[in-house]
């Protein structure tokens, strides 16, 4: 028996190591023959001997054809998106932002974006442990199962350098051969192609039959690596770590310090990536060093020590046939251009926004006018200028509405905005069902069993007209309407009891208030932790929190001075709305640092980085970024960087150890 037993762990190993040199090394030892030979044999091993099962074997990667909903975790380190660039002017921007916050030497590290889906991978002890998506930041799908079966992706590390526990982050890609072979298979089978490699690989993804993910042949590559005890103080260090490791990572990376290298380098790839197998759509720039990462910090959206340039966009030219109008849940008024389908960028263009009146009057558009079109960003298709050697063709001048094309209405257009509204949000119908959908979303209150089409029944019949009905729907009488059932009506009814446990913020979001985005109203229930706090708050107290302007002040006061949102306010308490933190949520240990803002520098021995930023949080603290005459500590671990400790030591702010601020908080 210890003799199968050791059959099967060499064959697995071995088995681990061709993976590794075919896909991520294209460098092949055997033939597929012998490949499949091996796996063969291990497969026939493992089912005759279970108690030697493992979860991480290749004979796994074929997936399987048992369906499973996705759970969802939370990220140990949120994942957050990147801020973008456009032009080189802004790349140089950012480079003269950063020289001024660390006033010190640093290195840039410029690697390509790959245009595919986040994945973030943990392993422990050299083994996958789980692979969650991006979602919300916060939280991911688990989607390890189908992570498994990418080839490129290893299940268990080489070597033995590696920490016991990391996170690696990536791309998971499409190649351009496997989409077109797999668009062609669609249109055979008469089934809707796929826009783009990126919807198609995301799509894969999350199917729930990991047996045709394998079959799709995704790809992926990795661009950073977390942990507190990683092999190196320098991203690019770290890199090159993970691909002794056995992962994928990207040869097209570089280490510049000066801005003429970082344009060489644009200048390049912009040309160059057309020749990859896969998609992409800019550079990434990353500060090398992980200890000036933390010095420079992040926003509520995005880090300061890296951004994304995005390649110019490709441009073509198509006939305007019309121009529509569409109403969104606040009442802003799109206009949508209808056009002669184009391909751009791989995918098929039938579209563009328009975006407001003014930028209709700048283009001086007519019906029939041949268009120049670009996808911003290569995501989003939009009218750049028009084709005037064609103009003889146009017809009549496109001018913007002056009326609500839903309801009637008469539009109106707020001082200092570009957007027309729609002031009927009591009665015109895209804007209730709107609100309607934005309440149930899965970053509001995440309501199970209702969708935009369920929601479009209810209005239509009268059972619905504010979000508080939705908590007033009987049992008997949605069984009863079409599509339904008990089942149906039972799976809604759970969840929207279920939807009485999200907590203040997500109903603060919920409840649509303009410019009150998820952050926001984050930062608000932080501030003021009940509905009534809120409401009652002075528009300075209001700017007065972090994030919030004269815009979202006055938008907020505006929203609580009408008696209608008081009222629903109310009704939704009734029903059971949480509309307070708790003092459980809260998590606030003491406010023994209250008023006192930290900067931490350096390497720590008990508690890392994260855990230090979060003591202070729950203590009362602030963390701040940089040192400044509103410092009041420097939390200094070892390997504190001279510059900071010069400044410091300038502006006179006190420097404390690990176990002095241990003692602060006892």
């Amino acid at each position: 028996m210890e003799n199968i037993k050791e059959k099967i762990e060499s064959l697995r190993n071995q088995l681990h190591q061709h993976n590794y040199n075919y896909y991520v090394l294209n460098a092949p030892l055997i033939s597929d023959f012998d490949f499949d030979r091996m796996m063969r044999e291990l497969i026939e091993l493992e089912s005759l001997h279970p108690e030697f099962s493992d979860k991480n074997s290749p004979s796994l990667r074929v997936g399987s054809d048992i369906s499973k909903s996705f759970q969802q975790f939370n990220h140990k380190y949120p994942m957050l998106s990147l801020s973008n660039t456009y032009s080189e002017q802004e790349v140089a921007d950012f480079y003269e932002r950063v020289r001024k916050l660390l006033e010190e030497e640093f290195e840039i590290v410029c690697e390509l974006k790959y245009d595919g889906t986040s994945i973030s991978l943990t392993y422990i002890d050299g083994e996958l442990h789980q692979a969650l998506t991006r979602g919300d930041g916060e939280k991911g799908d688990d989607v390890t199962e189908n992570v498994k079966t990418i080839r490129t992706i290893p299940l268990k590390l080489q070597g033995n350098n590696y920490p016991h526990e990391f996170e690696i982050r990536g791309e998971i890609l499409m190649s351009w051969e496997v989409f077109n072979s797999l668009n062609k298979e669609r249109e055979l089978a008469e089934e809707q192609l796929f826009a783009n490699p990126r919807n198609a690989a995301s799509g894969t993804l999350k199917l729930q039959n990991s047996s045709i993910v394998a079959e799709r042949k995704l790809d992926a590559y990795f661009y950073y690596l977390l942990g507190d005890k990683l092999p190196s103080p320098n991203h690019y260090e770290n890199l090159q770590h993970a691909a002794s490791w056995g992962f994928k990572i990207s040869d097209a990376t570089k280490r510049c310090q000066k801005l003429n290298e970082i344009s060489d380098f644009i200048k390049y790839w912009d040309l160059e990536r057309k020749k990859l197998p896969v998609a992409t759509d800019g550079i990434v720039l990353k500060i090398n060093s992980l200890e000036q990462q933390y010095t420079l910090g992040f926003t509520a959206k995005s880090p300061r020590w890296a951004v994304a340039y995005k390649f110019k966009a490709e441009e073509a030219s198509t006939r305007l046939n019309s121009v529509s109008y569409q109403v969104g849940r606040t009442g802003a008024i799109t206009p949508v251009a209808n056009l002669d389908p184009i391909q751009l960028s791989g995918t098929v263009v039938k579209r563009a926004s328009l975006h407001n009146a003014d930028i209709i009057s700048s283009l001086d558009l007519h019906i029939g006018d041949f268009v120049y079109v670009e996808k911003g960003g290569e995501i989003i298709p939009k009218i750049t200028r028009v084709d005037l050697n064609h103009r003889h063709l146009a017809g009549e001048k496109v001018k913007f509405i002056t009326n609500c094309p839903e309801c009637g209405q008469k539009l109106i257009r707020i001082e200092g905005e570009a957007a027309h509204y729609c002031p009927n949000e009591d009665y015109c119908p895209p804007q209730i069902k709107g609100k309607f959908e934005h309440f149930i979303g899965r970053k509001a209150m995440n309501i199970d069993g209702l969708g935009s089409e369920t929601i479009d029944l209810f209005f239509r019949l009268g059972l619905i007209n504010s979000v508080s009905d939705l908590y007033k729907l009987n049992r008997s009488e949605i069984s009863q309407l079409e599509r339904f059932g008990s089942k149906s009506a039972d799976n809604m009814l759970v969840g929207l009891e279920k939807s009485k446990e999200i907590p203040f913020e997500r109903v603060l979001f919920a409840l649509g208030i303009r410019y009150v985005g998820e952050t926001v109203a984050k930062k608000l229930a932080k501030a003021f932790r009940n509905i009534d706090s809120l409401i009652s708050a002075s528009h300075d107290e209001l700017v007065s929190v972090d994030e919030i302007g004269e815009r979202i002040a006055q938008s907020i006061k505006l929203y609580f001075s009408e008696e209608k949102h008081l009222s629903l306010i109310q009704e939704l308490k009734l029903v059971g709305l949480q509309f307070q933190i708790f003092e459980s949520e809260s998590n606030l240990n003491s406010d023994k640092l209250k008023d006192k803002s930290f900067v931490i520098s350096g390497l720590f021995s008990i508690y890392s980085r994260d855990e230090y930023k979060s003591l202070i949080e729950k203590n009362g603290g602030k963390n701040l970024t940089s040192i400044s005459a509103k410092t009041d500590f420097v939390l200094a671990g070892e390997n504190m960087g001279p510059s900071k400790l010069e400044k410091a030591q300038k502006l006179g702010v006190a420097i404390i150890h690990e176990k002095e601020f241990l003692d602060m908080i006892n």
